[in-house]
């Protein structure tokens, strides 16, 4: 399932527990593709706490508590990570990370936490979600079978990587949008993991997060870019960046573009790209200005002028995933769509 649906799965079942419906969700992928980062998303839509347990680090006793004698009885103390109301609030979300990497011991010891929200005499508070992330075995993770009585005490979502999904995250978490466009041009390295070679560094969407960084630290140095790069995202894709990032020299004017001074558009495709992607920034940061809607109608007049008609399409529907509605009040939004209304539109 694609990450913008998974959203909406766990803002739904967030939401769920105020009317008593919540299940129990198990997200499975590869690692880096974000799972924590979907967990993270509902939490700050909804202005939330998130207790992160990783389970691969837990011992039994962790969860369970330590027992203690009260007279003739054993009783047993409540471990504080677990919600409290006091503490964290009456609401929010309970996360049991890498659970499929915690011995068996330990699963055992969460199965009466994630079905009966209970563990002894300690209640999950009603109004607390329980989310849980793991990686599949053909991962090459530290991993264990999800023992049946477990799987059986969640619903599952499997997270799969879509280009469309993370250019939206990129362009809202400001990743730098050389690449973005480079993405765009090599759709498949956003994620290009084969675990029977068992890399150390290799695509994921949360190693170009750390490619981003990478470009921000040592563009000023260029004897370590092309090496900082590879070591983000691994030697091959490391390389195409850097000679993707240094053929950008040749860009056109893009203050020139947002200006409607001129519509030169490069012949070379990883530019247009590019280009494409350095206009839907500009957009961005055109918002709320006096500029913005001239800025926003100068990019439309553009993205007509490319001669395949498909990258102007791509670049107004990453147009309208980065600024929402207001480009439909742009009077140039509907020639540009009289003049592709035979290229079909897919979300």
């Amino acid at each position: 399932m694609r990450p913008t649906q998974l959203l909406t799965v766990l803002d739904l079942e967030w939401k769920s527990t105020r009317e008593g419906h919540h299940t129990p969700v198990m997200l499975w992928g590869p690692p880096g593709v974000g799972k924590s980062q979907l967990v993270a998303q509902v939490a700050a839509r909804h202005e939330i706490p998130v207790i992160d347990i990783r389970l691969s680090q837990m011992e039994p006793s962790d969860l369970r508590g330590i027992p203690f004698r009260t007279g003739d009885r054993v009783e047993w103390a409540i471990p504080a990570l677990l919600p409290d109301p006091q503490r964290q609030g009456p609401e929010g979300i309970l996360f049991l990370d890498e659970i499929t990497s915690a011995p068996p011991a330990v699963s055992a010891a969460a199965y009466q936490l994630i079905l009966d929200r209970r563990l002894g005499e300690y209640q999950v508070p009603q109004r607390w979600a329980i989310f849980a992330a793991g990686n599949r075995q053909g991962d090459r993770g530290v991993t264990y079978t999800m023992p049946a009585p477990l799987a059986n005490r969640f619903s599952h979502f499997e997270l799969e990587t879509h280009l469309d999904d993370w250019v939206a995250w990129a362009y809202l978490n400001q990743i730098d949008e050389r690449i973005i466009g480079f993405l765009r041009f090599r759709p498949e390295l956003l994620f290009d993991f084969d675990p029977a070679h068992n890399p150390v560094a290799f695509p994921t969407p949360r190693s170009w997060e750390f490619a981003h960084r990478g470009l921000q630290k040592f563009s000023a140095h260029p004897q370590l870019l092309q090496g900082a790069l590879q070591a983000c995202v691994g030697p091959a894709a490391g390389v195409e960046l850097h000679a993707f990032v240094n053929s950008l020299d040749q860009m056109p004017d893009l203050d020139a573009i947002v200006a409607g001074e001129t519509f030169n558009v490069p012949s070379e495709i990883d530019l247009q790209y590019a280009v494409a992607a350095a206009l839907v920034g500009r957009a961005i940061r055109a918002r709320g200005s006096p500029e913005q809607k001239q800025a926003i109608g100068n990019i439309l007049v553009y993205a007509g002028h490319f001669p395949q008609r498909e990258m102007g399409v791509m670049l107004v529907s990453d147009l309208h995933r980065a600024i929402g509605g207001i480009l439909f009040e742009v009077p140039q939004f509907a020639d540009w769509a009289q003049s592709i209304s035979d290229v079909m539109l897919f979300e």
